[in-house]
């Protein structure tokens, strides 16, 4: 795996004090890619990366963000990250704020549009395999998957919110927006573990009754590739990868 780090480069990290998001933040500082993360409390840092030389940290609810304040953290970056997701307690799941993913990646790509930069800043977000692809439906489920996914995401916010983050990006921004460009990447059933091997895949692998293990290392990883190996982007961009550890696939 190529892990060539771009000069100069900048991302803004959303949900970097999550159990994947603080992976990327670490990896991001390793690679010396220089990271403004949006953090709901400073306590939440991991300790071993406070004072880094590369980290700006900024204290802030993502969702009570201006458009003026977005724009502001997005300018200079050549790409966002967000590892945002809902806590998987019952109050997590149920409870305020129903929708974050979604309406953050809507925030964050206009943006990205309304800055006109002069090369597409990068929207990376970490989605699920609970998310099918609106425009091509991923051919592996069955019916009955399909109707439970559905059931799932009427019933479960969180699973419509990804769903609906994955949407605008495939119906909204599209795959030719001179300003933004973007991946949405699937992990299965995340597990702890370090950074090992993994495969990538354009639809699913797996049925709902037999699921695949991710590391959240792994997802870290490929999404710290994302942001700064050129060739990777190409590779997946306007996507959504299915990412599994090598031993499940």
């Amino acid at each position: 795996m190529n892990t060539a780090t771009m000069p100069n480069h900048s991302v803004l990290l959303l949900g970097g004090t999550g159990r994947t998001g603080s992976r990327v933040l670490r990896q991001l500082l390793d690679r010396g890619v220089n990271v403004r993360a949006i953090v709901r409390s400073v306590s939440r840092v991991p300790k071993d990366v406070v004072g880094h030389p590369g980290l700006t940290v900024v204290e802030a609810d993502v969702l009570s963000l201006s458009r003026e304040e977005m724009l502001e953290q997005v300018r200079g970056c050549d790409a966002v990250i967000s590892c945002l997701g809902h806590r998987t307690d019952l109050k997590g799941i149920f409870g305020q704020p129903r929708e974050l993913v979604a309406p953050v990646a809507e925030r964050a790509c206009g943006a990205a549009v309304a800055l006109r930069p002069t090369e597409p800043i990068k929207f990376i977000l970490m989605s699920s395999v609970s998310v099918h692809r609106s425009v091509g439906l991923d051919a592996r489920r069955s019916t009955a998957e399909r109707a439970a996914m559905w059931l799932l995401r009427a019933l479960v916010p969180p699973a419509k919110d990804n769903q609906a983050a994955a949407d605008f990006l495939l119906e909204h921004v599209g795959p030719g927006s001179p300003f933004v460009q973007w991946v949405a990447v699937r992990p299965d059933t995340l597990v702890e573990g370090d950074v090992s091997g993994y495969a990538l895949h354009e639809g699913l692998v797996s049925s709902l009754a037999k699921p695949d293990d991710t590391n959240m290392a792994n997802v870290a990883h490929f999404m710290c590739e994302l942001a700064t190996d050129p060739k990777t982007w190409d590779a997946w961009q306007g996507r959504l990868p299915v990412i599994v550890n090598a031993a499940s696939k």
